[in-house]
């Protein structure tokens, strides 16, 4: 492991640029999210952005734009000609994600790099080097442990650790190592002794004592899986629970899971780009046909986002579901509704059931021992 004074960051990023492109969390217009490294970015909006827990987009689009350019269709005369767009061919690095957007881009790996293979994401995943942050102070909305995700253990190229006086730095892939030996040779990185790994363990295990408080932790996922299909699709809950949504799809565009994207033409004026953006399941028109929608209805959009998260990718996906548990979601829906809340909404709702239907058998028993 190795360790760089706090106030030296500055020069580890400009390291890391010197020989790639580098992205990283920044403050800007009082948030803070993903962007890449520019000189001119001060330090206490770097030290604001390393610090802060949750961007409010996830970095998922570094991988997997917003938008972008599929390919431009030009028309010269008679001559009809098609130029792709070249694929991602540079070196990058990104400094600072979570375990949980960690996690999230292991589910888009399962979307993006089955067969056929997305070649615009492949390239990017190809020449990205992540180096990962563990958390320190989790929030009330975070809930990774659900999933299995250790948020003081990112498994990235890199995995770091800052407290206030270090920032401690371990490889753990050939990139990483990679990415280290280029940073040992230009000065920024020195070799760190015991002690420091025995600080950093101590950090670790002062953050685990609070994601084992927080409230949602040790929600219980009971029921949901891949042979749910019939059970949940079918529930009548889902009635009452979509009505708060507002369909504004603020959920799909903060979740570092959500990969629905539509393709569009637009004209430039000296020929067609054709690209794709992100859409929503949220949207009325998602999905959209020439014979109409085939899901019509609110709460059915509704319950195609959760029933997709929480039944369908691991139906299709050896069990890994397409949620990570950062909260971004718990955060930011206006009408609060979000999956902790539909995963307590069924539990409840099971075990009313459960009691509605063990009542006459209690009553029964009560009977018999009466009679006694």
């Amino acid at each position: 492991m190795y360790k760089i004074a706090r106030e030296n960051l500055p020069a580890l990023c400009r390291a890391m640029a010197a020989g790639s492109e580098l992205y990283l969390p920044v403050q800007k217009n009082g948030q803070v999210n993903f962007a890449p490294w520019e000189e001119s970015v001060d330090e206490a909006a770097l030290f604001t952005g390393l610090e802060t827990l949750k961007t409010v987009k996830s970095p998922k689009d570094i991988f997997f734009p917003q938008s972008e350019t599929l390919y431009t269709c030009k028309k010269d005369g008679k001559k009809l000609t098609v130029e792709p767009e070249a694929w991602k061919d540079q070196d990058f690095v990104v400094f600072g994600m979570k375990a949980c957007d960690l996690q999230g881009l292991k589910v888009l790996d399962q979307v993006f790099l089955s067969d056929p293979v997305d070649t615009f994401y492949a390239a990017r995943r190809q020449h990205g080097t992540i180096v990962a942050l563990g958390c320190k102070e989790p929030e009330t909305s975070c809930f990774c442990r659900l999933f299995g995700t250790d948020c003081t253990e990112p498994a990235a190229d890199v995995a770091v650790w800052l407290t206030d006086a270090f920032l401690f730095w371990k490889p753990l892939t050939e990139k990483g190592e990679a990415l280290t030996a280029r940073l040992k040779e230009d000065g920024p990185l020195a070799r760190a002794g015991e002690e420091d790994n025995a600080r950093v363990e101590a950090e670790k295990a002062a953050t685990r004592r609070i994601v084992e408080r927080l409230p949602y932790s040790h929600l219980s996922l009971e029921g949901w899986n891949g042979d749910a299909t019939d059970e949940k699709f079918g529930d009548p809950l889902w009635e009452e629970l979509y009505k708060p949504c507002l369909a504004c799809g603020t959920c799909t565009f903060v979740c570092p899971t959500c990969q629905c994207y539509d393709i569009k033409d637009y004209d430039t004026g000296h020929g067609i780009q054709r690209y794709r953006c992100w859409d929503s399941c949220m949207y009325s028109d998602f999905t959209m046909m020439a014979a109409a929608n085939n899901r019509t209805s609110q709460m059915q959009r509704f319950r195609q986002r959760f029933m997709h998260k929480l039944v369908y990718f691991p139906a299709n996906n050896d069990g890994m579901y397409s949620c990570v548990g950062c909260g971004r979601c718990v955060d930011k829906c206006p009408a609060s509704l979000n999956i902790v809340k539909v995963i307590k909404a069924f539990a409840a709702g099971e075990k009313a059931t459960a009691a509605k239907a063990d009542g006459p058998a209690l009553e029964k028993a009560a009977d018999k021992g009466g009679e006694k």
